[in-house]
């Protein structure tokens, strides 16, 4: 089903129980929502005790009930590990949607990465998700999310691209071949383990570099188009599947940005800074694992490239806040002055490494999106956050977005105002959402969404850290 389907009204929990109604926050009372230990897909002795760890030192226990709840949800519920050919193989979904989104995959096990060098079967669990997304990737570059099963037919078999068997979607997103590459490096430099990047993991990397040079669109469109039979325009492209025309700039073209929701400029610039960072973290690995100089200085060069269209084409003077980033551009001189929740959004760039939270342009751009000069930005007596197009209602902030707002700041306050509504956007369920209405949380949609319950685990985690003292009730 389309994730736009699975809209809830707060009654419904991540691991598939119904909450007590009768619970209210005044209470005190936290009810057991965490799925059973013998049903649980995978379980991390690692995680467990971080568990242990964060309830003894949280003060609020409505956190340390959330912690337990949410950090774990991605091992508890949505993978599937096992062997195969030898090797590791991790199948990972959404949640309520039994396929497997590259972005989404990558970025539910990413807290976890800092367990493994206490846990192997974690460490075996990551490698085989690295091993999974790499066969992925041949199969499809283009493709966002895929099935474990072959055989099964999509929902989306009757859009107008070229899908293959074992593609759930195939809308082309920048970030998805990113989010690839950001989980590789990062097992590399955490473990120093080399197994998973064999020849199959190098054909992979190589075809992303392919695919990139092909979308900079400098020499025709490319053979990707999309078009699907819809009465929502974000879910399709315009002008034969092409989307809108740019001009060749050197950055790259992304059809559709990590909410699944289509551009209106390819250009995408959170997307194409996050594209910076992947392929400088793949120069560094074909140096060392392959000792591929001549491949790692095309990586390298590509960087420098994208990164120099940025600040040619994606620095806007705006009237209040001065020199930012736009969302997006088509090198034309045509911008789009907003932000999305979805990671990679502006708001997220320093939790991605792509610039640094005291960076000026920076600066001024997280205080455009945090403000009603974003048109996705709502904000009601209780709750303020970021939104977007894809629920395809207005006034409804995504928690990710609070959560990215938490982990890109230093400031003790803004920390502790969005745990405060982080809590509240909860509405008793013990789980995260993909959104909630900025009046009324208990209306919300997407009631198993497990990327963003582990990235609330990894920012409590953070907190406990370096902020525990913010963990007091």
């Amino acid at each position: 089903m389309n994730r736009k389907q699975f809209i809830r009204s707060g009654t419904m929990l991540g691991a598939g129980l119904m909450l007590n109604k009768q619970l209210a926050f005044a209470d005190a009372v936290y009810p057991t929502v965490r799925i059973p230990g013998a049903k649980r897909k995978f379980s991390s002795p690692a995680v467990e005790e971080a568990i242990v760890a964060f309830q003894k030192r949280a003060g609020n226990k409505e956190l340390a009930w959330l912690f337990n709840n949410c950090l774990p949800n991605t091992l508890d519920t949505t993978v599937n590990f096992n062997m195969k050919d030898g090797k590791p193989d991790t199948y990972v979904i959404t949640g309520d949607i039994d396929a497997m989104w590259l972005r989404d995959s990558s970025a539910q096990v990413w807290p976890y990465l800092q367990f493994m060098k206490r846990d192997e079967k974690l460490k075996q669990l990551v490698a085989g998700i690295i091993n999974r997304q790499a066969r992925y990737v041949l199969m499809d570059p283009y493709a966002n999310a895929f099935y474990d099963d072959p055989n099964k037919k999509s929902e989306w078999a009757s859009d107008h691209t070229q899908m293959k068997p074992g593609i759930h979607e195939r809308k082309w997103e920048v970030d998805s071949l990113c989010y690839t590459m950001r989980l590789a490096y990062h097992y590399w430099k955490m473990t120093g383990d080399k197994q998973p990047f064999d020849a199959q993991w190098k054909s992979a990397v190589e075809l992303i570099y392919d695919t990139f040079t092909v979308q900079q669109r400098e020499h025709g469109q490319g053979p990707y188009k999309f078009q699907r039979n819809t009465s929502t325009p974000t879910d399709t492209l315009p002008l034969g599947g092409y989307g809108f025309p740019v001009k060749p700039t050197g950055m790259i073209c992304s059809m559709f940005r990590p909410s699944d929701d289509a551009t209106l400029y390819a250009y995408l610039i959170p997307s194409n800074l996050f594209a910076v960072v992947s392929l400088r973290q793949m120069a560094e690995m074909f140096t060392a694992i392959f000792n591929d100089r001549a491949f790692a200085a095309k990586l390298t060069a590509m960087a420098l490239r994208i990164e120099k269209a940025v600040y040619q084409y994606a620095i806007v003077q705006h009237p209040v806040y001065g020199k930012i980033f736009a969302f997006e551009v088509d090198g034309f001189g045509n911008v789009n002055l907003m932000d999305d929740a979805n990671v990679p959004s502006l708001l997220s760039l320093p939790y991605l490494g792509a610039v640094k939270a005291t960076d000026p342009i920076y600066q001024n751009t997280r205080k455009f999106v945090l403000s009603a000069h974003n048109p996705y930005y709502y904000k009601s007596a209780n709750f303020e956050g970021i939104g977007g197009p894809h629920v395809g209602r207005p006034d409804m902030i995504w928690p990710l977005s609070i959560i990215t707002r938490g982990l890109t700041s230093n400031n003790d306050a803004e920390i502790k105002q969005c745990l405060t509504m982080l809590i509240k956007s909860s509405a008793g369920s013990g789980f995260m959402h993909e959104s909630f209405n900025k009046d009324k949380p208990e209306t919300f949609t997407r009631s198993w969404f497990a990327w963003c319950n582990t990235i609330f685990g990894e920012f409590l985690w953070k907190i406990y850290q370096e902020k525990p003292h913010l963990l007091q009730a």
